[in-house]
This record gives structure tokens, sequence and C-alpha cells, in this order.
């Protein structure tokens, strides 16, 4: 790993400037969602996607909307529904009378960030049109491959309450995103606040109106991911990572534990947590603070545990407290 130059460190400050930027811009529009803005965030330098998960109302929508105007990023929408085919994702080829030739019609999954509305409301042959696109980042029509455009993140949404009619995502899937963020509802303060906005006349439909501007563009985000990628990990972290999703799969408490996907995966959001935080090197915290939403959507509870009250999120907190942690 060559060492950064000036010029390059100078790049990566602006660039973390302008992304800790995001969050005071995002907060015009969403209130009380930092955690949930910082995972978007982090998925992005990672080269990830996102399942946000929350009851509706919980403005998931919005926040990825608030996202992709803070960051002059082209965002598309898509509701998921039963009747969704997978040519209404991806795109399809039309035929043209005037040409009498088939031209390729692009889908919504061409572009930056891809908000997938109440994915699990799809059938599974609909859900499966996204995962070349989530893994290889191209869909492939009549057996010609297309590249989608740099960046592109996918943000999925579910709600986590209502199952009737749905189709839960198979773990081959849920393994594809990188991150599982839940949308809590607001605080009685923030909830106070929201009505305030409203009030006064907030349009959750017409940002330019809330004031959102860009604070940060691709050249920031490519800076920030360069920055990421030298961040330095020493073999005890690197350990640590290892023996905390090996402990996942000795859990009594779980049929399916953490694969080394998952284990490459939470390397990686602890390394763009760190550089967020100010730092080119990786501590144990790093991997504390983003063990729960990199690996609670690849665990798999057994019967009995979900009976008695466990959750995936119960079982990581007390892997982690009993993990030796690296001095």
């Amino acid at each position: 790993m060559s060492a950064p130059t000036p010029e390059t460190t100078e790049q990566a400050d602006r660039a973390r400037d302008s992304l800790e930027a995001l969050r005071a811009e995002i907060a015009k529009a969403v209130v009380g969602q930092d955690p949930a803005v910082t995972g978007l965030v982090v998925a992005l330098l990672c080269r990830g996607h996102v399942l946000l998960e929350g009851v509706p109302g919980a403005a998931k929508t919005l926040l990825v909307r608030a996202l992709a105007a803070s960051l002059e990023l082209d965002t598309k929408r898509v509701q998921f529904t039963p009747d969704l085919m997978p040519s209404d994702v991806t795109g399809s080829l039309v035929y043209d009378t005037h040409t009498s030739e088939f031209s390729f019609q692009q889908g919504p999954v061409f572009t930056n960030l891809l908000l997938a509305d109440e994915i699990n409301r799809t059938p599974p042959k609909t859900q499966s049109a996204l995962l070349e696109a989530m893994e290889e980042r191209q869909v492939t029509v009549d057996g010609s491959p297309r590249l989608l455009p740099e960046p592109f993140l996918v943000a999925a949404t579910q709600n986590p309450v209502e199952y009737e009619g749905t189709y839960p995502l198979p773990e081959a899937q849920l393994d594809r995103f990188l991150l599982k963020l839940t949308v809590p509802l607001p605080s009685r303060e923030d909830e106070i606040s929201v009505l305030t906005r409203h009030a006064q006349g907030f349009n959750p439909r017409d940002l330019d109106a809330a004031g959102i501007r860009p604070v940060a563009g691709t050249s920031d985000l490519e800076a920030a991911r360069a920055a990421v990628a030298s961040t330095s990990v020493s073999p005890e972290i690197a350990g640590y990572v290892v023996d905390v999703c090996r402990a996942t799969r000795e859990s009594p408490s779980l049929t399916l534990g953490a694969s080394p996907r998952g284990a490459t995966a939470l390397l990686s959001t602890a390394r763009a947590w760190a550089w967020l935080t100010g730092r080119d090197y990786v501590i144990p915290d790093d991997v504390k603070a983003l063990a729960l939403p990199t690996l609670r959507h690849r665990l798999q509870l057994r019967p009995e545990a979900e009976m008695e009250g466990v959750t995936t999120d119960s079982v990581i907190t007390a892997i982690l407290a009993h993990v030796p942690v690296p001095r």
C-alpha cells in the first residue's frame, strides 16, 4: 500500500468534510435519523446496498431522496407490487417500426440511487432481477450485458409489521445487502419538530423548497473511497472480525451464522466508519459500531429462540460482550 501524498490527503479531508455536511443538509428534510444517514453514506463508500426496515410513514423514501439531492445523484423509485415484472425493473427490447429493429429501453435500475419500495411485496422472480444488478452492477438483456452507472446503490425498504401477501427475501438475496438499517419512529421532540415544519409549509415532495442543495459530488465520493481503501487494518483487528463472525456460527440460538462474505462486509464497513471519524486505521470500536447493521440480516434464528423473544440484535450484542477484544 503506497503512502498517501499531501495532495490526496487534502482531497480526502475535503471529501470527509463534504460527507459530514450531508447530515446537516438531509436534516432540513428528515428529522432524527442520523444513524440511517450514516449507514447510507457507509454503503456508498463501500459500494454496497442497503435494506431499510421501518413502519410506513417513517420517512424512508424521503431519506433516500434527500440523500440523492444532497449528493447531486440521479435517483429513481420503483414501487414493488405482486404484478411487477423483471423487465419493469431492468428494461426491455422494444421494436422500432421506423427502423425495423429492436432497441433497448432502459429500466429504472439505470440510475445512481434506486429506491426499491416494499421489495418483499413482489414475487421472487422479480426480486431476483435485482441480484445481477446488485452483485455485477450490470443487467443482461437478450444475452447482452449493459453496465449500470457509477455510483450505484440499491436502497430497498420493507415493512416489518405487515407480512400478509409478502414474499420474504431468501438468505441469498439478503446477503447481497451490505447493511440492514432500522428506521425507528421519531422521539416525541422530533415528532413535534416534524409537525411544526409541516405547519410552516414544508412539502416533502419539494426538496428544493426545503433548501436542500448538493454539498458533495461524485469526485468527493471517489476521493473518499480511495481514502477508505487505504485505511490500515492490523492483523489483530482482522482476527477480531473473524472471531466475532465465527462466534455467530457457534451460537446455540442460531441456525445460520455469518459467512466469510459477512466477515468481509464487516471489515469494509468498519474501515469506512474509521475513516469517517477521522482515523486512517481501524480500532475494535469501529467493528462494534457496525456489527449490528452489517450482520443482523445475515443470521437466522432457531424457531425456539425466536419464540423466547431472542432477536439477532441481542445475539450479536451478547457475542460482542464475550469475544475478547484485542489490545
